[in-house]
This record gives C-alpha cells, structure tokens and sequence, in this order.
C-alpha cells in the first residue's frame, strides 16, 4: 500500500500552526508586553501608565537593595548547582552499583521531585523550623545553633538545601539513563587491571556522560534562577534582612505587593538576560569539553 507524502509546504505550516499559535498567544506575546511594560510606569493594579523610558532600568542599577538581590541569587545559584550535580552524580552512582532492592533506591530518590514544590517547602519547613522542626531539634541537641530565622547566611544555606533536595530526582534519572549507557566491559577491564571503582567513575564515567552534565547544568541553573521562588514564599518570605530575597522573590514582592508592574517587567526582562546569557556560556563550554562520541 503506497503511503502518501507532504509535497507542499502549506501541509506543513498547517500541521505546524496549532503549535505556532500556542507558542505565540503564551510566550511570545506575553515577552513582548513584558519588554514593553518594562518602560512605563503604572499605579495600582496597571493603571494609568506613563511612559518612562528606562527609567526603571536605571532604578535597578542604582538600588543597593537590587544589587544585594543579584548577589544573593547569584550565590545561592551555585551552590544549588553544585550541590544537586554532585549529590544526584552520587546517588546515580550508588543506585547503579546495588543489585538488589534497586527498584526501591530508585523510587526514594526520585520522589522529592514528584512533589507538588508547595507540598515539598511545606513539609521541610515543618522539618527544618527552628523551634518546632525534627531535624532542627536534633541538630540543637548536639549544641549546634540552628536558629536560621534569625541567621542570614545560614536561612541562605536552609533554602538552598531545601531546592537541592527537591531537584535530586530530576538529575538521577538522567545520570542513571546516562551511566546504563556506559558499556559494562570497561568495568571489567578496570577489574582486571586493580583500578579502584571511584577513579574508573572520575576518570571514565564522567567524561563519557559529559553531554548529560552539561545539559544538566543548565537546566539546574534555570531552575535555581525560577524554580526556587516557592521555598523562599513559604520558608523565609526574604528574610532575615534580605539574605535570601532572590531575583524571582524581588520580582514578585514588587509585582504583587507593591503593584509596581513597570518595576517587575523590568525585572524579568534583566532576569532574563541573566539566565540567557548564562547559558549561553554554559552551552559554549559544553561544547568544548562534552564528549560526544565519534
């Protein structure tokens, strides 16, 4: 039975135009009116804009509040990075080598991800509050302050934990799809020859999954960028003294608080180009030291 092709291209544009149309009504469209709302200033609830310019830009830049809020994120972006790359690559690890009960390692690592995020900021704030937390009274019972609403940097490092926890899943299924693909004959060799296991991962493993890293890296960081704005809404709502007031947090409290909407877009448009432009460079080193295989 003959199959029949697409010869004209207007077949393909309007097999392509509901995707199109979706695309432009929720992303497109609502990017550009961010780009311009970014240069008016409107009262509350958007009413009676006054075109600005870049005024709101130049607000940004010149507030010390902001400033601190870049600092902050950026700060806090790396060590959720860092921190989720290394303990899923761990776990990933670990998961691959059991033979028995693997299924249910699997299951235990994947299910903070699985969770709703206001569920999972929900339940480690019960677990981590200083007063009426598990852990929390725990860790006091060895004689280790943890008061982290009073303590900046260490509410920081409390949020920062609470997003890398909620990420492992997403990074171990994709390092344990990655190291499947590992072939089974190079551990064997390196049996044979007295390589320990750990160096065979540091010296094989990871160059051989090096495009999963680097595609895991950013989609980590995107999700440090924007993913983590609900367990500073539900942990911290920015405080103490503005430690953990992240850009995506910022973003917000002056959208939705202050009604200030020229202010915000301009805000997502510089968090934007942040993002992007980190990216960008993460993407380009990517290429110079993944290996993709010949």
């Amino acid at each position: 039975m003959a199959v029949s092709a697409y010869t004209k291209s207007w077949q393909a544009w309007a097999l392509l135009s509901p995707t199109l149309a979706v695309i432009a009504a929720f992303l497109y469209y609502p990017a550009v009116r961010t780009v311009q709302s970014s240069l008016y200033r409107s009262g509350v609830l958007g009413i009676h804009q006054t075109y600005v310019g870049l005024a709101n830009f130049a607000t940004l830049a010149t507030s010390p509040d902001y400033r601190a809020s870049i600092a902050v994120t950026v700060v806090f972006a790396v060590v959720v990075v860092a921190g989720t790359l290394a303990a899923s690559f761990l776990l990933a690890v670990l998961i691959d080598t059991v033979t028995r009960g693997r299924a249910a390692y699997l299951v235990a690592a994947i299910w903070p991800y699985a969770l709703p995020p206001a569920v999972a900021g929900t339940v480690l704030l019960f677990l981590l509050h200083p007063t009426l937390g598990v852990v929390s009274g725990l860790v006091e019972s060895a004689g280790i302050p943890f008061d982290w609403f009073s303590n900046g940097p260490l509410a920081l490092c409390v949020v920062a934990l609470a997003a890398i926890w909620k990420q492992l899943g997403y990074n171990v299924v994709f390092f344990l799809a990655a190291l499947n693909g590992v072939p089974g004959t190079l551990d064997e060799a390196a049996a044979l020859d007295g390589v320990p296991h750990w160096r065979v991962v540091a010296s094989v493993y990871v160059p051989l999954i090096s495009p999963t890293l680097a595609f895991l890296v950013v989609m980590d960081t995107i999700y440090a960028f924007f993913g983590s704005f609900v367990f500073v809404d539900l942990m911290t709502q920015g405080g103490p003294t503005g430690s953990t007031n992240l850009l995506i947090f910022e973003l917000y409290r002056d959208a939705f608080r202050f009604h200030d909407q020229g202010l915000a877009s301009a805000e997502s448009v510089v968090l934007f180009c942040i993002v992007a432009g980190l990216t960008y460079v993460q993407l380009r080193v990517s290429d110079s030291y993944a290996h993709y295989g010949s």
